[in-house]
């Protein structure tokens, strides 16, 4: 078959499959900088997502790591020192040693091989990352067990447990019949949206699962989208920096799944008895009496300051995280599955990399530990999952609610013993299910839980329509109706002797649609009322116990950690429905404090007419660090404005009664479609890069900020390949992939495609390279029998200059196609609407040329039905990809031997055509033809 050369490109980028590598990786990006990685197994990939990690998140790394030590104050001075003492005293890092000495051994290999690329990257990323310099970092060494140190301090707060504290102050001063007077999703907690449509809901008729994860947004972002490809597995989804493998958010190309937080609890609080012994120990009160507890004394590295000393004591129960000093005061113990069991849930993770199936992705998440997940997932036959993974331990309901005494062995661990974890079918009548932190499938579970507002809208959302597409779920993720202010403008409807300014004010907001728009002044003055009743009802004298003087939040008796969790004011915010609807205060008392606020408001707009809720509801990220972002950035871009609230599908949390500025929120967006992984949709709030300045940091803010979602690319053609990076190895181990430069062997290139011919051998598809190959292809396309392929009378440096001429084309691809590892024919692929060919026939949709040269040493004379069993394996990889409906062939209308060849494996010949340099005769070959439509 000859070829209009000049029109084609070798397949430099490799398309799609998993295709093999030995020793080393590629890594590709999209146009949005994010990594897309090919290794040439599971190891060495989990090598290459650790290096990758490195190269985009050095200083990201580089503060989990400190935060797993506890030496975040060595850098960042004072401020940290509560962390550091918090995480030394909770014994973090020995948690996670052991957890690690647990893991099944092959998951402790990939793991460390993470470890590995972290380290191997970490010198080049901190090079690009201006934080270094800023505080004068060296960047350290991540030790294997080192991720499941980042995982654990990451979700340590996950559970909430410090509102077991503010029950007890709560009890201690409202009285125990008030302890969950405010449970809500307090400042503590993380939560989500999920949700999953069924075929019988989708326009394609195969499940869509959408959702995003609420979580304090930090920059870097928590989440980094990445692709992981090997020939095991091909897996695109959002991954934690600093972990190896995808989580909570992924798809495999055969099933999906995703997360929200169960809210279940499942770390207990302790109040221990120490006493001081002679030789300077600790001893503990147990079920069983007196006995000698572990302590030892650590010390903290302060920047600008002293060192301070912390003395770590862990009990039978757990490790003490406040007091400790015997006979000064309380001291509490935490108690937590990981350092109970030594068990994280680890060896889940590269077996959800494995997941085909629904049934995979359930037989993985029964070895999941922490956290507590509700999970949703599906895969392409339809089928669905829903169910909570993790690990509950089973003890008296009272351990949930509050600090329990340590020596009586009524609240005791039953050793071993879980609680049965909640599962229904995903689906449902309706054919959709929802997950949003509610008192749902994992109520048993749990204490509080978020208002059902979130899932009950986007239920109402999703039910009505029933031909959803992934472009379409932009409009459940931004959902702005706040239903949770119902209760407040009900009263305020009721609200007795208005003036005539807060009977404006009434008529206007009771007009008001209850969305959190970003250009709407009525949302505005909706939190302007909503903070004055806050302050109104933290000063009546019902709530006067734990908002006055003597507060919680000034408590020295807690560390200043947990004072968040421990605030009055935010928690009266955050609990506002529920404490205007139940009997905190008498009715009239209710009506009479909403109308001295609409009198007061209502004031204020007179003299300060209200902004748009846009300009007040900005975005306020964690940075370990303050914005490096190099002069001229607009402080827009970084602070931006965006709709939503606490309580909104949208859930960008502010926190009532205190600002109006949000740190909580979607920290990732996700569509994960099961029809087309490639009509798969993200975004995450900045961008696949943490280095301030570069052209990914914050790309994806605009996209976030409006809700819109950037596409998930499968096609490896349209992906931008970087040079590989050389990596280190043990002894033992291939060496890396060279450089871009260096020339590597046909054998030792990623595939493409790879099977296994019957009674031929097993053929693989490997990308052209222009300079390595340019002998071989000079070769074989300059002999007379090639003399169809018109390139005759090249040189080799002209052969050269037309493969690195159409590498730089998108719709053109050259490989190498290998049998049993020798080279054996030239395969190119072009789009025929992109190619010259197009001119000549009507292109329809689907349509996907080839070419094909034999090399000279093979051919049919060498075995029976040679070039056929080629072509086998070529229309394989073609048709493997669904989009591909019909393959088109040109051949020089003289090559008869050609057409027959391509009549014998099916093709139907077209007419001919006219083309500069030779008349062709067209064959197509249908999906339908070989019984795959």
């Amino acid at each position: 078959m000859t070829a209009d050369v000049d029109s084609e490109r070798p397949g430099a980028r490799p398309d799609r499959g998993a295709g093999e590598v030995s020793g080393g990786y590629e890594l590709f990006r999209d146009d949005w900088g994010i990594p897309h990685l090919r290794a040439a197994d599971a190891l060495t990939l989990a090598r290459a997502q650790g290096h990758a990690t490195a190269l985009d998140r050095a200083w990201q790394l580089e503060t989990e790591r400190h935060r797993v030590l506890g030496t975040s104050a060595s850098h960042l001075g004072a401020e940290a020192v509560d962390w550091d003492r918090f995480v030394r005293r909770a014994r973090i890092a020995d948690t996670a040693r052991r957890c690690f000495d647990r893991l099944a051994p092959e998951t402790a290999a990939w793991v460390t091989a993470y470890a590995d690329g972290v380290n191997e990257g970490l010198a080049e990323g901190a090079e690009r990352a201006p934080e270094f310099a800023a505080v004068g970092l060296t960047p350290g060494r991540w030790e294997p067990w080192t991720p499941l140190g980042v995982w654990l301090s990451t979700h340590i707060l996950f559970a909430g447990f410090p509102t077991k504290l503010w029950r007890e102050e709560v009890a201690r001063r409202l009285g125990e019949d008030r302890m969950t007077l405010f449970a809500t999703d307090g400042p503590g907690t993380a939560g989500s949206n999920g949700w999953l449509l069924t075929g019988a809901r989708t326009a394609t008729g195969a499940p869509l699962l959408a959702g995003d994860p609420h979580r304090f947004i930090e920059d870097p972002g928590v989440y980094q989208q990445i692709r992981l490809a090997c020939p095991e597995f091909d897996v695109v989804g959002l991954a934690v920096p600093g972990i190896p493998g995808i989580a909570h958010f992924g798809h495999t190309g055969h099933v999906a799944w995703a997360i929200t937080n169960a809210m279940a609890d499942y770390q207990d609080l302790y109040r221990e008895r120490l006493r001081r012994t002679p030789d300077g120990g600790v001893e503990a009160l147990g079920p069983d009496g007196w006995y000698r507890a572990h302590a030892h004394t650590e010390t903290i590295e302060v920047a600008g300051a002293a060192p301070e000393q912390v003395e770590v004591i862990e009990t039978d129960r757990g490790p003490v995280i406040i007091g400790g000093d015997p006979g000064a005061g309380e001291t509490i113990s935490l108690r937590y599955p990981p350092r109970v069991t030594g068990e994280l849930g680890f060896d889940a993770l590269p077996a959800l990399l494995r997941a085909r199936t629904v049934a995979d992705v359930d037989t993985a998440l029964d070895r999941w530990v922490e956290p507590v997940n509700v999970v949703l997932a599906a895969d392409t036959s339809g089928a669905t999952l829903h169910r909570v993974a993790g690990h509950v331990p089973v003890r008296p309901y009272a351990n949930r609610l509050r600090v329990v005494p340590a020596e009586d062995p009524a609240y005791a661990w039953r050793d071993g013993e879980t609680v049965p974890l909640p599962r229904t079918e995903a689906d449902g009548p309706a054919g959709i299910a929802v997950m949003a932190n509610e008192r749902g499938l994992a109520a048993p579970l749990g204490v509080e839980f978020a208002p059902p507002h979130r899932a009950r809208r986007i239920r109402e959302l999703l039910g009505a329509d029933t031909d959803w597409t992934p472009d379409a779920q932009a409009a459940v993720h931004t959902d702005t109706l706040l239903a949770s202010a119902r209760q407040l403008l009900s009263l305020l409807a009721w609200a007795p002797a208005l003036g005539l300014a807060a009977e404006r004010l009434r008529d206007r907001l009771l007009r008001w649609d209850r969305h959190m728009d970003a250009d709407s002044t009525d949302a505005t003055l909706y939190a302007r009322l909503r903070t004055d009743v806050v302050h109104r009802l933290a000063a009546h004298p019902a709530l006067k116990a734990v908002t006055g003087a003597d507060d919680p939040w000034r408590s020295a008796a807690y560390p200043a950690l947990f004072r968040p969790w421990l605030a009055a004011v935010p928690r009266i915010g955050y609990a506002l429905e529920s404490l205007l609807t139940v009997g905190l205060l008498p009715y009239e008392d209710r009506l009479a404090l909403v109308a001295a606020s609409a009198e007061a408001v209502a004031a204020a707009a007179d003299e300060t007419p209200p902004a748009p809720w846009g300009e007040l509801h900005r975005l306020s990220p964690w940075q370990a660090l303050p914005d490096l972002a190099p002069d001229g950035v607009d402080a827009q871009a970084i602070r931006p404005g965006v709709a939503g609230d606490h309580d909104c599908v949208l859930s960008t949390s502010s926190v009532p009664g205190v600002t109006d500025l949000f740190a909580r929120g979607p920290a990732a967006r996700y569509v994960w479609d099961l029809a087309r992984r490639e009509d798969s949709r993200w975004a995450v709030p900045f961008g696949a890069s943490g280095v301030p300045g570069s052209a990914h940091h914050r790309d994806q803010t605009p996209l976030w900020v409006r809700g819109a979602l950037a596409p998930v690319v499968t096609d490896w053609n349209l992906l931008h390949r970087t040079t590989p990076h050389r990596t280190t190895h043990r002894p033992e181990e291939t060496p890396a992939m060279t450089a871009a430069t260096e020339p590597v062997a046909p054998a030792l290139r990623p595939a493409v495609h790879e099977q296994k011919v019957e009674g031929f051998g097993t053929v693989r598809l490997v990308p052209v390279d222009p300079a390595a190959d340019a002998e071989l292809l000079h070769g074989w396309v300059t002999e007379e029998r090639a003399r169809f392929w018109g390139m005759a009378d090249h040189t080799r440096e002209q052969v050269r200059e037309i493969y690195e001429f159409v590498d730089s084309l998108p719709t053109h691809h050259a490989y190498l196609a290998l049998r049993d590892g020798v080279p054996a024919a030239l395969f190119q692929t072009y789009e025929p609407d992109a190619d010259p060919v197009g001119e000549c026939y009507d292109v329809r949709p689907g349509d996907f040329g080839i070419h094909l040269l034999i090399a000279p040493a093979e051919g049919e004379g060498a075995v029976k039905g040679y070039t056929e069993a080629l072509l086998t394996a070529f229309i394989a990889y073609v048709f493997s990809d669904p989009a591909h409906l019909r393959v088109v062939v040109e051949p020089d209308a003289r090559n008869e031997k050609a057409l027959a060849r391509m009549v014998r494996v099916g093709f139907e010949l077209g007419p001919e055509i006219k083309k500069p340099e030779k008349t062709a005769r067209l064959a197509f070959l249908t999906r339908a033809a070989l019984g795959l439509a």
